[in-house]
């Protein structure tokens, strides 16, 4: 069973944990990661999930993502997910997450790794990833409406392609 750091509403670690499928306490949050990988056809891996995965089972879902477990920050959660899902070895430790994205329960760091990456070399399928492919902004949100991929908003996965070589919220290639 998984155990997960518990962190304050201001993303400071408390000294508290808690099990995967145990009800939240009140201003108890975690920490989950996703990392998506773009090519240079400026197309993202997307993997599909194992049909005996529990939530959204066999639909496609970005690269990768996962929950951080207790000791591990979020680019050490990061490198373990993707080397877990997709058996690929990524080094983040000098990297930040180009975007979090909050929710109820937590903090959600999105990396952008540009990449050279040939699919062929990994080994698949895992315990949790059925089969990966690259695929476009509107292939990805095409899939969404038709019900094939998690059913992230369309905005999101617009702004994560728009941010997927700048960091910030400027366009970097406009300039002044």
């Amino acid at each position: 069973m998984e155990k997960w750091d518990i962190y304050d509403k201001d993303r400071n670690l408390t000294d508290r944990q808690m099990y995967r499928g145990d009800t939240f306490e009140q201003d108890a949050y975690h920490l989950v990661i996703h990392v998506c990988l773009f090519n240079q056809f400026g197309q993202m891996l997307i993997q599909q999930r194992q049909t005996d995965k529990g939530d959204w089972k066999n639909l496609w879902d970005i690269t990768v993502g996962g929950s951080a477990v207790a000791g591990e920050n979020s680019q050490q959660a990061a490198e373990r997910e993707v080397k877990e899902e997709i058996g690929y070895t990524l080094n983040l430790q000098n990297s930040r997450p180009s975007l979090t994205v909050n929710f109820e329960n937590g903090f959600d760091d999105y990396y952008l790794i540009e990449t050279s990456l040939d699919i062929s070399n990994l080994t698949l399928p895992t315990e949790e990833v059925k089969q990966v492919k690259w695929a476009s902004k509107d292939d990805i949100i095409n899939m969404i409406s038709e019900g094939l991929f998690i059913p992230y908003h369309g905005s999101l996965i617009e702004l994560l392609f728009d941010m997927r070589c700048n960091m910030g919220a400027h366009n970097q290639d406009k300039g002044q």
